[in-house]
Formats: C-alpha cells, sequence, structure tokens
C-alpha cells in the first residue's frame, strides 16, 4: 500500500469526478489520472490502470457495471495491490463486478450530488467493504478527509434501502411534478399557487424542483437499475389505490379506514418519539422557510474564515443600532459561504445603506446580494 497513492479516476469529466480531483489533489495532496470519453482520452484504459494504485469508477449509473467488467479484462492481472472503488447510487451490481477483479474492493455511495465544498461534511455516505486488507489504513484516512457521515453496510443492504430511501422519494415527486403540469395551469400556474401555500407544499416543490433541475439520466437510472425499486412501488400503487377508493366512497366508514390504514398503524410503527421528533423538525423548517421569505436582507460573502470573522460582521449592525431578524449560512453557486442576514422592516433604511458600506470599505466582506434596503 501505498503512502501516497496514485489516484485514477474513470469518468473524470462527470460532476463527480471533477469534484472528486479536486478533491484528491487539493485536500489531501495526491497525483490524479483521469480517464473520460468527453475529453480525457490522453491514457488508454490499460496505461490507466497501469499509471495508478487507486482506481474511482465514477461513471453514470447505468453503465458502471459494464465498465467495470472493462477494465477487468483489460487489467488481465495487473490491478493485484491496488484499491478499486465505485462511486454509484447503486452497489450491488457495481461490487460484483469489481469483486471479479484482483484488486481489493470497496463500495462507496456518496448520498448528495457532488457538493460546492471542499468536503462531504454534513452528508452521509454508504461504505460498503467487500474486500479490503491492506489498504484499510489509507481507507480510514480518506474517509475521515472527505468528512462524511459514513454509514457501513453490504452491498445488498445498501440497494434494499435506497429503494426507499431514492427511489421512493423520487417517484413521488416525479408523479407530483406530471399532476401540477396537469392540473396547476386550472387555477392560475404555479405562480398562481405560491402565495397559498404551506410549509408542506413548499418543501414537497423545492425537491420536485430539484429532481427537475438535475441529470435525467440519474433518476432513470436510479428507478431502473435498483432491483428493489421495482417492489417498492408495487406497495406504493396499492396504498394510493386504496386511498383513491377510499376518497371516492367518501362515507363514514372509508374515513375511518383512511385513519386506520394510512395514519394510525404508520404512526404506531413510527412510535411517539420519531414522531414527535419529526413535527418538532418540519416545525424548524417552517421557521427557515419563513426566514428565507422575509423581503428585507443582506447576503454578505466573508472572505476570511478565521475566529472573529463573524464578530466584525455583528458589530457593523450593532454600531448602527440596527436589529437583526435573523442570520443563516449556506453556500453560493460557486461554493463561496454566505450569511443571509434578516434585517428588521424597522429599521432605518439609510442605517442599512451605511453598513453595506462599511462591510466593503472596512475589509469585512462583499456585499453579494440585498433587497428591500432602498432609503
Amino acid at each position: 500500500m501505498e503512502t501516497a497513492p496514485r489516484i485514477g479516476l474513470v469518468g473524470s469529466e462527470g460532476s463527480y469526478g471533477r469534484w472528486l480531483r479536486r478533491f484528491f489533489e487539493q485536500r489531501m495532496g495526491l497525483r490524479v489520472l483521469g480517464r473520460d470519453p468527453a475529453g480525457d482520452t490522453a491514457l488508454s484504459e490499460r496505461e490507466l490502470i497501469e499509471s495508478v494504485d487507486v482506481l474511482v469508477f465514477c461513471a453514470p449509473i447505468r453503465q458502471t457495471p459494464s465498465v467495470i467488467r472493462h477494465y477487468v479484462e483489460q487489467a488481465a492481472g495487473i490491478e493485484r495491490g491496488q484499491l478499486w472503488l465505485d462511486i454509484t447510487s447503486t452497489k450491488a451490481a457495481p461490487v460484483a463486478a469489481m469483486l471479479n477483479s484482483q484488486a481489493e474492493v470497496v463500495g462507496l455511495h456518496p448520498m448528495s450530488a457532488a457538493p460546492k465544498s471542499a468536503t462531504l461534511r454534513g452528508r452521509a455516505m454508504v461504505v460498503c467493504e467487500a474486500r479490503v486488507d491492506t489498504w484499510r489504513p489509507w481507507l480510514e484516512r480518506f474517509l475521515a478527509a472527505a468528512e462524511a457521515d459514513c454509514v457501513r453496510a453490504d452491498a445488498e443492504q445498501h440497494d434494499r434501502v435506497m429503494a426507499l430511501v431514492q427511489g421512493m422519494v423520487h417517484a413521488t415527486h416525479m408523479a407530483q411534478g406530471a399532476v401540477l403540469r396537469e392540473l396547476a395551469p386550472e387555477v392560475g400556474g404555479l405562480e398562481g399557487i405560491r402565495p397559498f401555500s404551506s410549509v408542506g407544499y413548499e418543501l414537497d416543490v423545492a425537491v420536485t424542483r430539484r429532481i427537475l433541475a438535475g441529470n435525467p439520466a440519474i433518476y432513470q437510472d436510479i428507478q431502473f437499475e435498483n432491483p428493489y425499486v421495482a417492489p417498492m412501488l408495487e406497495r406504493l400503487a396499492v396504498h394510493l389505490d386504496t386511498l383513491r377508493d377510499l376518497v371516492r366512497r367518501g362515507d363514514d366508514d372509508a374515513r375511518d379506514q383512511l385513519r386506520e390504514q394510512l395514519l394510525d398503524r404508520s404512526r404506531q410503527y413510527a412510535g411517539k418519539a420519531s414522531v414527535a421528533e419529526g413535527s418538532y423538525a418540519f416545525e424548524r423548517l417552517g421557521y427557515l422557510l419563513a426566514d428565507l421569505r422575509e423581503p428585507r436582507f443582506i447576503n454578505v460573502f466573508l472572505p476570511l474564515d478565521k475566529p472573529g470573522s463573524l464578530r466584525a460582521l455583528l458589530s457593523v449592525f450593532e454600531q448602527r443600532n440596527i436589529n437583526l431578524d435573523s442570520i443563516h449560512s449556506s453556500r453560493s453557486a460557486e461554493g463561496e459561504l454566505l450569511f443571509r442576514i434578516g434585517v428588521s422592516r424597522a429599521g432605518d433604511a439609510s442605517a442599512l445603506q451605511d453598513a453595506m458600506k462599511a462591510i466593503e470599505a472596512e475589509g469585512i466582506g462583499r456585499v453579494v446580494e440585498a433587497s428591500g434596503l432602498a432609503a
């Protein structure tokens, strides 16, 4: 096992391939080589295998098992002593394909799209250790550097869980998107609905729009490439059919059945503690959405990530007697850490304008966006 292994990326031009290159080079100081039909073809498959110690497959879900099988044929034994990893939303088929090699094998599934941040902090990552021995110390260093919340599982368990965590969630939101497309025009379209939004509707529509904004192939493959998704959809359809039939009936007995079959039984299964925790989490998200809807705010980027930077920012408002309603951190599309500061509607507009000027003049930060602050 190399202490500073050379990393090979199969699918180096994809979103995770590009993120992994930055991660390995900048976070771990490792040399990275890649291959991708979308332009990174300087090395052949065989040359890439010969040149690296760790080979990471980050190809499209549908193609990953066949790509791995092709690399096993190309390797023909020279991969002995290497570590092979894959970054894929299904695990059984890719892991089985890698096990046909002579390399050590670990399947990985970060539970998010490639992040804008430098690490996977705050995100879960499933780790399926299929065959790992001499590479274990480096694997643990890699996982520690990634800063993900790692959960160990075997490949089959992963796929069964993903049928619920991904397959079911995506299916219901794709269906919601289709229903909105068909029925929303009758009530003024999406913009006509927006003033009537509940917290639940806003959260659901946010997930639906996130799916629609993503790569369609990913959502196709999650449905078609996981063998446990089809049985899950059968169960989902049964319960939706039951709900439809009960609502069509509309009598008191149907109401009682709906409560008993679709609410009471599920509440009892989840348990009081889990239900209470979920209800509280929903309330917190509601408060967050309310803050983000406030029309008076300032978005500030702090270039210096060090103790005291936020205090310096807040002191600008304190010195001008400006009351803040909320403060939230998030990342821009470019990955910059932003602070969204909600400002009291009763605050003096001239003082707010002065505060924004001071933030930049004193080198504290950069005002990226402001709203509702005109004098």
